[in-house]
């Protein structure tokens, strides 16, 4: 989808460039010519000439031009019907200034990461929880508003594996530029093997004042498997497999984590997430030493980058 939206773009700059030649080439040459005294028949020929052919002519050939490079791209992210294997659905829910992204058929969800199998379709179904937010994966395709009370899908398919950038594409507040989704891209068998493992998580509680903390602050809000069931900020369950804290705010180890859970208002102003200032720096570092322990137990290296 993204090949054809580029050749999409690399036309239209042809076609541009061609228009910006000829118009600067006839203004020059206006610009030089000796005068000529012209009969007004003559000047009424040549006015409706330029008439026709500049204003109706040119445009009209410039739209189906464009129509022609452009239908069969946008048709190709159309949640179109297709014959054999069925896309895979997925949704993501924009917040400021997080993912969530939810995998319905197998009951996954996760949080600033989205996981992806190679050479499957996929339905990527769109929406927010607060204001405006834009979907957008440029390797993989166009972008798709998220409007809230709102549900858009847009058809993807990623053709190799890899690792690639996603970013919201409409301004949604002070974060908007810290708002990054890790996308990556498995091999089918990969792909199966993560869903499966990230399915079966089930965590201990984090223990002593670490697992009291958690529960009676964090676990209110964040959900993690078999400890705590938030719903209101990012699920921590799979947390250690993630690439960066805050959605692409700063890197996800050992160092920056026991940062994050200290200095995350200042890092990320805004973020509904409340400080920790009264806390020591021993119980904070005993709760990062427990979320450093969230990943699944099979196939964990399947997910890092």
């Amino acid at each position: 989808m993204a090949r054809e939206v580029a050749h999409v773009w690399w036309a239209m700059l042809a076609f541009a460039v061609l228009v910006l030649v000829v118009v600067s080439g006839l203004w020059i040459y206006a610009m030089l010519r000796p005068p000529r005294v012209l009969g007004a028949d003559q000047a009424r020929r040549i006015n409706l000439r330029w008439i026709i052919g500049g204003g109706i002519v040119l445009p009209t050939a410039s739209i189906v031009a464009l129509l022609a490079f452009g239908i069969p791209a946008g048709r190709g992210m159309l949640p179109l019907p297709v014959d054999g294997e069925q896309p895979l659905r997925i949704e993501v829910t924009g917040h400021q200034w997080w993912w969530e992204v939810r995998y319905p058929d197998s009951g996954v969800v996760t949080a600033n990461q989205l996981i992806l199998p190679v050479g499957r379709p996929l339905d990527i179904e769109v929406t927010s929880a607060d204001v405006i937010h834009s979907f957008w994966v440029p390797r993989l395709g166009g972008k798709l508003d998220m409007i809230p009370g709102r549900r858009n899908t847009l058809r993807l398919q990623a053709s190799e594996a890899g690792v690639f950038r996603g970013q919201c594409a409409e301004f949604c507040g002070s974060q908007h530029a810290h708002m990054i989704l890790h996308v990556e891209a498995l091999e089918a068998g990969a792909f199966e093997g993560w869903l499966d493992a990230r399915a079966a998580l089930d965590h201990p509680p984090a223990a002593g004042t670490a697992g009291q903390v958690f529960a009676e602050r964090c676990g209110q809000c964040h959900r993690v498997a078999g400890v705590s069931v938030g719903n209101r900020a990012p699920d921590l369950s799979d947390l250690a497999t993630r690439p960066t804290l805050g959605a692409g705010v700063i890197a996800n180890d050992s160092a920056g984590l026991r940062r994050w859970l200290r200095e995350h208002q200042s890092l990320k102003h805004g973020i509904a997430m409340p400080s920790h200032d009264d806390l020591s720096d021993a119980t904070l570092g005993q709760l990062a030493d427990w979320l450093e322990t969230l990943e699944p137990t099979t196939k964990q290296e399947q997910t890092r980058p």
